[in-house]
């Protein structure tokens, strides 16, 4: 037998997978092993270890197990491509998530190490980290913060819609004090390019909102700064540990002077409040029940948050919260083309690159291709064709711009496959038959009349509008990159990369071969 050390850096997950799949706890499996040789029986502790990769079972325990599970010790020991394992299933359409294996490598005190050293390398910040982060939780959880929502709820009394005079008796009775400052947008530098930024509100500890006097002509923002700025004082009980609302910039803030890579643990605090603080200023504006009842009599129509002096994102950004139908997702992306936030309720892939500039983006994106336009809003059909997968989608777009001047776009869209697969269509089927259509017509073109049928009804049992709209224009392919392009012929500026594993691939069966 080879030796355990060297061979058995996936025993543990093995042994684990293997148990829960035969339905078995720690202490059952050490009940098993107690039946044929008690001896040699692991304890529940020991038992715990070993699939967590702290211990390495001797050859004797290996064969008590193996012989549990009916299995050769060399399965086990068997770390081959071939093997079981897998990886973790993960929400349709998204990344697979992969086991953490061997667990020795993802220790505790191995991450704690590498993960500085890999944003400090990589240029990433602490800040851009924790939202990455905070937006995988949110995600796992079905963006389902139901202890926020009821703080929210208990603070407004479920009234919809609050106006101005609304939140700044709220203010009042929580004991804050509004000061007023007058700052013009300024230029600021953020990574390569200078974007104008500007400073909207913030919370200076116990008692005091400080808030740009332009905000004065602006309500809807300013309903949401004087939310979130209560949010903070009913959950944190207004200690100040609170980023400033400020415009312009990446993901996680304003432009700072300086880009410092790395994290520390206020990184983490910091951007954990400011989700908390922004979930409970949504839920205070536009509380579930009514807004929901709001969002079916509109058809879901983001246009229609005008008339309650809300801005388009917390519209948005509430439509994939509120709803009964699940599967949404929301961007937020500005020039030239990095995202700036992200929700995935339905686990769409990314476009390539989200922290950063987008180095290889796909320009059929409705969210990229609406940055470079005039047009105020449009729909869109996307075939996401993401290596053989075709996913099908439909999403709403809105070119706005922040306080500070800078153009962004934001966008809302559904995942169409399981609504369909829920009301008896074929969602494979659908969308195979508007991919081949784009691709006779180079990359867009309208669906077959039974797609547009299908989706049309989907439209109606979603009861959103846009669906419909969608369906007036061509349908796109889309993709994860744009080097992966399944049109005739590439997007601009689409290249093809020769791929060096494939090289290497080669060059091994050529070798191999004339060996033979």
């Amino acid at each position: 037998m080879p030796p355990l050390l060297r061979k058995g850096h996936f025993l543990g997950a093995k042994l684990r997978e293997l148990r829960k799949r035969n339905g078995l706890t720690l202490e059952e499996l050490s009940t098993r092993c107690i039946q044929r040789d008690a001896a040699r029986a692991p304890s529940v502790s020991y038992l715990s270890m070993i699939e967590s990769g702290k211990r390495v079972p001797s050859s004797e325990l290996l064969e008590l197990l193996a012989q549990v599970f009916q299995r050769d010790p060399s399965w086990f020991l068997d770390e081959s491509g071939g093997t079981e394992l897998g990886a973790v299933s993960a929400p349709a359409g998204g990344a697979a998530k992969v086991p953490l294996e061997p667990a020795f490598l993802f220790s505790k005190e191995v991450l704690q190490a590498a993960i500085p050293e890999l944003l400090q390398q990589t240029g990433t910040s602490g800040r851009q980290f924790a939202h990455l982060l905070i937006r995988t939780h949110q995600e796992f959880s079905r963006n389902d913060f139901p202890d926020l929502e009821r703080a929210a709820e208990e603070v407004g009394e479920r009234k919809f819609p609050l106006g101005v005079e609304d939140l700044l008796r709220l203010t009042r009775r929580h004991g804050l004090e509004i000061r007023w400052f007058e700052r013009k947008p300024l230029l600021a530098h953020d990574k390569d390019r200078e974007v104008r930024s500007m400073v909207r509100s913030f919370f200076e500890p116990p008692r005091h909102i400080y808030a740009n006097r332009a905000l004065q002509s602006d309500p809807a923002r300013l309903k949401f700064d004087l939310a979130a700025h209560i949010a903070h004082k009913v959950l944190h009980g207004g200690d100040g540990l609170k980023s400033a609302h400020a415009t312009g910039g990446e993901m996680g803030g304003s432009p700072e002077g300086v880009s410092a890579a790395g994290m520390n643990a206020e990184d983490v605090l910091h951007a954990w409040r400011d989700f908390e603080c922004s979930f409970f200023a949504g839920a205070l504006l536009a509380p579930r029940v009514p807004f929901r009842r709001f969002l079916a009599r509109e058809r879901y129509r983001v246009e229609s948050g005008a008339r309650l002096e809300l801005t388009p994102a917390v519209i948005m950004r509430r439509m994939t919260k509120v709803s009964p139908y699940p599967y949404w997702h929301f961007f937020d992306a500005y020039p030239p083309g990095y995202l700036r936030a992200v929700y995935r309720g339905n686990g769409i892939p990314l476009p390539w690159g989200n922290l950063a500039q987008v180095s290889d983006p796909c320009p059929n994106w409705a969210v990229f291709r609406m940055l470079g336009s005039d047009r105020d809003s449009g729909s869109q059909i996307s075939v996401l064709r993401d290596g053989e997968r075709s996913l099908l989608y439909c999403c709403h777009s809105r070119r706005v711009r922040d306080m500070a001047g800078n153009p962004h776009v934001l966008s809302v869209g559904v995942d169409l496959a399981p609504a369909l697969d829920a009301n008896g269509a074929s969602s494979g089927a659908l969308s195979a038959a508007i991919l081949a259509e784009c691709v006779r017509g180079g990359g867009e073109a309208r669906p077959p009349k039974a797609a547009k049928a299908a989706l049309q009804a989907i439209a109606n049992v979603l009861n959103i509008a846009w669906i419909d709209s969608a369906l007036e224009r061509p349908a796109r392919i889309i993709c994860p990159r744009s080097s992966r392009c399944p049109r005739p012929e590439r997007c601009a500026g689409a290249k093809a990369r020769p791929s060096r594993a494939r090289e290497i691939d080669e060059v091994r069966s050529e070798i191999l071969g004339t060996a033979r």
